[in-house]
């Protein structure tokens, strides 16, 4: 591959040309993703079930970047219509190139308090829905000679973290499905895993006070202890998350593949 041809008819630092799909971009990482993929020139397909949220954040795009950009109402759970919203987007903006998997985490608690039937919805919209989507638009990957595919999962992958038990079993299985796909998927598609450390997000507030409400901690001391696990001494900002995944879509990153990359401040004391 000649990186800096003047043949290649992309800049290895630009997506201008290629279409990304940003599953659960209503808000959060998957938002703040989305707006990094539109201004590095992308036309962005935003998915997620809250279409107001949707539509505010597509008048965002179109002030960002010069690309194509569409709304895509999805519901993950309702995996038997996610062929028909895939041809919905393909008629809307052409071949996905660009596929990043993120939604919402289960609830909080220890493990031992959930039910064999508590991992079906979680599973559904993230395991099986990734898995779901891989399959329906790695062919046309190949086809274009372009893929990159990108799971939004958590630091649980590398070290569990207490009191969210479900959410470190689903995470897991995440990060062992891609790296299984790394071995399997066209030369042409890299897939790879950002995992969020403590993010300034909606989530982290639900976290908190999941926290507050089995422990009676406030949530001033809750957010304390988790500032001082963080070498940075901060939350990490949901655009320097975005900023990881954009790299890792360029044309320029396709020699990463199948890693589990952490944007959490230096938290991971493992090397």
């Amino acid at each position: 591959m000649e990186l800096l041809g003047s043949d290649f008819p992309y800049s290895q630092n630009s997506l201008t040309g290629r279409h990304a799909m940003v599953c659960g971009a209503s808000r959060g990482i998957g938002a703040a993703t989305a707006k990094m993929l539109a201004k590095a020139g992308a036309n962005v397909t935003i998915c997620a079930r809250n279409q107001n949220a949707l539509e505010e954040l597509k008048n965002e795009l179109v002030q960002l970047g010069n690309g194509s950009h569409q709304i895509c109402i999805m519901d993950l759970e309702e995996i038997d219509s996610l062929s028909s919203k895939v041809q919905s987007i393909i008629a809307g903006n052409g071949p996905v190139h660009i596929l990043i998997n993120n939604s919402g985490g289960p609830p909080g608690g220890p493990l031992l308090n959930n039910g064999v039937e508590d991992f079906d919805a979680p599973f559904k919209r993230h395991l099986h829905a990734s898995h779901t989507l891989v399959q329906l638009l790695a062919p046309q990957m190949v086809s274009e000679n372009f893929g990159r595919i990108i799971q939004i999962i958590s630091t649980s992958v590398k070290e569990p973290i207490p009191n969210i038990g479900l959410s470190n079993t689903l995470r897991g299985a995440m990060a062992s499905w891609a790296k299984s796909l790394s071995r399997e998927l066209d030369p042409c598609i890299t897939i790879n895993n950002v995992l969020p450390g403590f993010t300034d997000t909606e989530r982290l507030g639900s976290l908190a006070d999941s926290i507050h409400q089995r422990t009676g901690k406030s949530p001033e001391d809750i957010h304390k202890s988790w500032i001082e696990q963080v070498p940075i001494g901060r939350l990490i900002d949901p655009l320097e998350t975005a900023s990881a995944i954009l790299f890792l879509t360029l044309p320029a990153s396709g020699g990463i593949r199948g890693v589990s990359l952490a944007v959490d401040g230096g938290r991971l004391r493992g090397i």
